[in-house]
């Protein structure tokens, strides 16, 4: 019996590449769905050309395929795009290309949502499925657009609602934090700062792998994280750690530290570093979703694997 095949779109950006990655480790067949022939299909079995926004090409790409996980998309660190660019490509793509799927006679489609469709960059209390979803930007709410047309389609769907994804290669704010962790200076820490959760790539692959061979019928958002969240002193810890660094922290009052950011243009990152954001994992867990790794080895590993490049 051969290996189940599946369709993964975004493999050549820092999450899709992993994912193919750890899929063909799992045993999978991985068929890459690029937007163009120069595109790499990096780890994956093979690669067919198709456009997300004309699914109606999409018919020889999806044949025989078990599985559809769409990883595309336009990130949230694109800030300043249009909100149509972000309904068109995040929200209607993802629903035609859900369609196409269905009408190939794909099980079960997989969306590569955010915690951003259910919260903003902080929140008060542990955040749950159950917790209504308040997405506060353009991103957010085309991610939950997405899974809200999901929902109105036939093919048994999940989406999985991340919260920051690191790992190596990452980009944007965990890359931030990478650089900082190497410098030989002390950094700048909101205290209090806040607890997040985060996620390691291989975590996520785990997750993904779980929402693939599940039973039954899925149709449901799923919050994904590691076991482990912490404060960002002790990300920076981790990290400094990884690196080979034992400077300390710098501690600054919150206050002061998010006036600092804003006065900087980084009032959303100020918030980020001082504010909570954990997830409840537990409908994933009721899944079979066990994290692989820890948050602490994960980013000491990430940091250790940096310096020594």
């Amino acid at each position: 019996m051969s290996a189940p095949l599946v369709a993964l779109t975004g493999t050549t950006g820092f999450v899709g590449r992993a994912l193919a990655a750890d899929l063909r480790a799992h045993g999978y067949r991985v068929r890459a769905l690029l937007r163009r022939p120069s595109d790499e299909a990096a780890a994956a079995d093979s690669a067919v050309i198709g456009d997300l926004a004309r699914p109606v090409n999409m018919a020889r790409a999806l044949e025989d395929v078990d599985v559809v996980v769409h990883s595309a998309g336009i990130a949230h660190a694109m800030s300043g795009r249009p909100d149509d660019d972000y309904r068109a490509i995040n929200t209607d793509a993802t629903i035609a290309l859900a369609r196409a799927a269905e009408r190939a006679g794909g099980r079960r489609f997989l969306f590569l949502s955010s915690v951003r469709a259910q919260t903003g960059p902080s929140a008060a209390g542990i955040v749950s499925e159950t917790t209504p979803p308040a997405p506060t930007d353009a991103y957010g709410r085309s991610k939950l657009a997405a899974e809200e047309g999901l929902a109105a389609l036939a093919i048994d769907w999940a989406a999985l609602r991340p919260v920051l994804v690191y790992g190596p290669g990452v980009k944007g704010n965990m890359a931030s934090l990478l650089r900082l962790a190497r410098s030989p200076w002390p950094i700048p820490v909101p205290i209090p700062s806040g607890r997040r959760s985060l996620l390691a790539v291989e975590n996520l692959g785990e997750a993904v792998r779980t929402l693939i061979t599940a039973e039954g019928t899925l149709r449901q958002p799923c919050l994904v994280a590691d076991d482990d969240a912490l404060d960002v002193a002790a990300i920076l810890r981790a990290l400094r750690r990884g690196a080979g660094r034992g400077m300390p922290n710098l501690p600054v009052p919150a206050p002061l530290f998010r006036a600092l950011a804003r006065a900087a243009g980084r009032g959303e990152v100020a918030e980020r570093l001082s504010g909570d954001l954990v997830v409840d994992t537990s409908r994933l867990k009721a899944l079979g979703y066990a994290p692989v790794v820890t948050t602490e080895a994960a980013l000491a590993r990430l940091a250790r694997e940096a310096t020594s490049e």
